[in-house]
């Protein structure tokens, strides 16, 4: 993994400046702790920080003399093969990093290498001999890569942070920024800056004398399914195995997160079986297990006890962290969690226990773990997949869920928020048009049935609009403590083999993800293939909710606070009354408005935002 910064500016007949490019990768020092590199030209500069995930020797950004210079942030899963494959063209590698390939091939097949690169990847390459930048972005979006066109410059990283220590790129947002915020239905290559934009996963952009283009190298297009459900979970199987194989490849130990889910264990299980010795890691909240409340949708059970079943069962060297709620309510944590992700967020405890969970695994030396991301997008594993309430409605079927949340109408974590502010800026007809655009860009199979055609678009909602936020969470939040997450579940050939199947057969049981029960079933004890999905675990201690109410009672009582221009005087009056309620009374999306708030403050003042609405 590494933190990429590029600046090209074609206006100029001297050199930019690379001090100004490695102070952008300075801020991007959590992605690259093992080293730095920088390379400059004139019209450009490159800076990066490196974590060593392949080649410990070996060093970025990668050179041809007089052809093209190359940054890599991610993994090349198949750069072994692909090395095989250059050299049978004559091209001779002489080191062993995955960079060092993917120049060659950008070199051999041009602008179509991208299609060839198997992983999670942001390439950002400069070609000398036709004085472009080009900025690529894997299938799903599991890294992530942003730039700033400024006239005759533009400017790149991996994270808005980088962007903004360049004198041209200034912390604005506008009205679509912050719909961005809270409409919870992402515009694929938006930020919440103003005129800062993400390469789109599976995307190449192009920056050259002719101005920006953007292509689309890869999509998930519809497809027959012809195997029938034996032949269908052999397949899963096999290329869910070599998933895990290819992800657990390179230089560094790679443990797995194990939450005691269908996801995780699959996950952990494979790996177990190359690795007797694999480190299986939780994380936990002081009490929750003993405590625990379920929840009617999001969690019926806690994960300690499935975890340890799992861990048992496949004979991982399993750990627990236990999050304490003194360091789970330490403000500098949520300020972290804050920065790493460059935007506020109303998940509160969940990037923090999050963040502290990967710091954890830090401090122990480990510095690459498995993770069941997109699982849920690839098998249809969410509720609102398959509830016709939400399913067949006309937004986001998780907009649709949040709409039955009086507290979070308008979006989650939205609901303190100036009512006016609100009302024109619409935050859920925003989301609603991004719905409508979406649909467009979703193929169907000729004579398709409303139902198989229905079922085809949510999949491609949830792979294309749910999976992209999601991923950049947790890479965001792993990367800030400079452990790399590697994603099995985003393999692009077991996603576009899933796409095609049936929701019938993905339903396989009558269960949700009974297609992934039945490939992994022979791995894993009853109890856990019988679980029921349950979600990341948000802390049920009262006490937490106590120290959130007192701390937003601080920020919603200063007049002079950041955020006071943003709020809705009357629903801030009762939220504040509400302070001294006892904690059963305090719905986990009233608490996490009350974050947001505190998160909004802090971004607000942290990063010098400018407002312009």
């Amino acid at each position: 993994m590494s933190g990429l910064a590029a600046w090209v500016d074609l206006a100029r007949g001297d050199m930019v400046d690379p001090a100004v490019v490695r102070e952008m990768a300075e801020r991007l020092r959590h992605r690259g702790p093992d080293g730095r590199g920088s390379w400059s030209a004139p019209h450009v500069a490159f800076a990066v920080r490196r974590l060593a995930a392949v080649d410990p020797s070996g060093a970025q950004p990668v050179v041809a003399p007089e052809r093209a210079v190359l940054m890599l942030d991610g993994m090349i899963y198949n750069h072994a093969e692909l090395r095989d494959d250059l050299g049978g063209r004559g091209r001779s590698l002489a080191g062993h990093g995955d960079a060092e390939v993917a120049l060659a091939a950008y070199l051999e097949w041009g602008e179509e290498f991208a299609s060839r690169l198997e992983g999670m990847f942001a390439i950002v390459v400069w070609d000398a001999r036709r004085e472009e930048l080009l900025l690529v972005r894997d299938r799903l979006g599991v890294k992530p890569l942003c730039y700033a066109p400024r006239g005759s410059s533009l400017i790149a990283g991996s994270e808005p942070k980088a962007l903004l220590a360049h004198p041209a790129v200034e912390p604005v947002v506008d009205a679509d920024g912050l719909r961005e915020l809270f409409a919870h239905g992402k515009l694929p290559g938006s930020t919440v800056f103003k005129d800062v934009f993400e390469v789109r996963p599976g995307h190449v952009v192009r920056f050259g004398r002719r101005g920006l283009t953007q292509r689309r190298y890869w999509t998930l297009e519809a497809r027959d399914h012809v195997d029938d459900l034996p032949a269908t979970v052999a397949t899963v199987r096999r290329l869910l195995t070599r998933a895990v194989s290819t992800h657990r490849r390179g230089y560094l130990p790679v443990d797995a997160m194990l939450s005691g889910g269908i996801d995780s264990s699959a996950l952990t299980a494979l790996a177990a079986r190359e690795d007797p010795g694999l480190r299986s890691y939780s994380v936990n909240f002081a009490g929750y297990t003993e405590t625990f409340r379920p929840h009617p949708t999001m969690r019926a059970t806690p994960d300690a006890p499935y975890a340890a079943m799992v861990a048992a069962h496949v004979g991982t060297r399993h750990i627990e962290i236990l999050v304490d709620l003194a360091e789970l309510t330490d403000p500098e944590l949520h300020a972290a969690a804050m920065s790493a992700q460059d935007a506020p967020s109303p998940l509160g405890d969940m990037d923090a226990s999050l963040l502290l969970f990967f710091r954890r695994l830090a401090e122990q030396g480990r510095r690459a773990v498995l993770s069941g991301e997109t699982a849920d997008e690839v098998f249809d594993g969410y509720f609102w997949a398959y509830d016709p309430k939400h399913s067949n409605s006309t937004t986001f079927p998780w907009v649709s869920f949040e709409r039955g949340h009086d507290a979070a109408a308008g979006g989650l974590g939205c609901s303190l928020i100036d009512r006016s502010l609100r009302k024109e800026l619409d935050f859920l007809g925003y989301a609603d048009g991004h719905y409508r655009d979406a649909l467009t860009e979703v193929s169907h199979l000729p004579g398709a049935t409303a139902e198989e055609r229905r079922a085809r678009e949510i999949i491609y909602l949830a792979l294309t609009r749910w999976a992209p936020t999601h991923l950049d969470r947790a890479d965001r939040l792993s990367m800030a403590a400079g452990v790399q997450l590697r994603p099995p579940f985003c393999d692009h050939r077991l996603v576009e083999y899933v796409y095609h199947v049936p929701a019938t057969l993905k339903r396989a049981g009558g269960r949700e993800k009974g297609l992934l029960r039945a490939a992994v079933g022979d791995l894993l004890p009853g109890p856990v293939l019988d679980r029921r999905k349950s979600a990341y675990p948000t802390v049920q201690a009262a006490a937490y909710g106590d120290v959130v109410r007192r701390r937003f009672a601080e920020v919603a009582s200063d007049r002079n606070a950041a955020v006071a221009p943003l709020l809705d005087a009357e629903a801030t009056a009762a939220a504040l009354s509400s302070v001294d309620v006892p904690e059963g009374a305090f719905a986990w999306v009233e608490r996490a408005s009350m974050e947001m708030v505190l998160q909004l403050d802090r971004w607000l003042t942290d990063y010098g935002v400018t407002l312009r609405m």
